[in-house]
């Protein structure tokens, strides 16, 4: 990643105002992910606190893909939690590179006198 953050971006050679649209469109997309991962964090969230005080024996069924399969709560509640757990991990990935593109245009914005 840091290999990544220290290149230049690929339209630095582009006029002010299509770097700041850019940016701009980039940050309208890790905005628009974040909220659907955390739509689907919180989905996770309200499965594990579902799950948590049933019997670990009890029969859950869990959605892979397009299949449904029958596991038991101990063998669903773990990779329930991981994949919040990983979740968790992406948006915060995503929310710090969204604020690394925001200050890059509010830089460019102050700069250029870009409206």
């Amino acid at each position: 990643m840091s290999v990544a953050a220290a290149a230049p971006p690929a339209n630095a050679a582009a006029p002010p105002q299509i770097q700041y649209r850019d940016i701009m469109a980039e940050c309208q997309r890790l905005m628009q992910k974040i909220a659907e991962l955390e739509v689907d964090r919180n989905e996770h969230l309200l499965v594990e606190e579902t799950l948590k005080p049933l019997d670990p024996s009890r029969r859950a069924y869990r959605l892979v893909g397009e299949v449904l399969v029958e596991r038991s709560v101990a063998e669903v509640l773990p990779s329930v939690t991981a994949n919040k757990d990983n979740l968790n991990t992406t948006i915060a990935a995503l929310r710090q590179r969204l604020t690394i593109r925001q200050k890059e245009g509010a830089d460019l914005k102050a700069k250029y006198n870009l409206g």
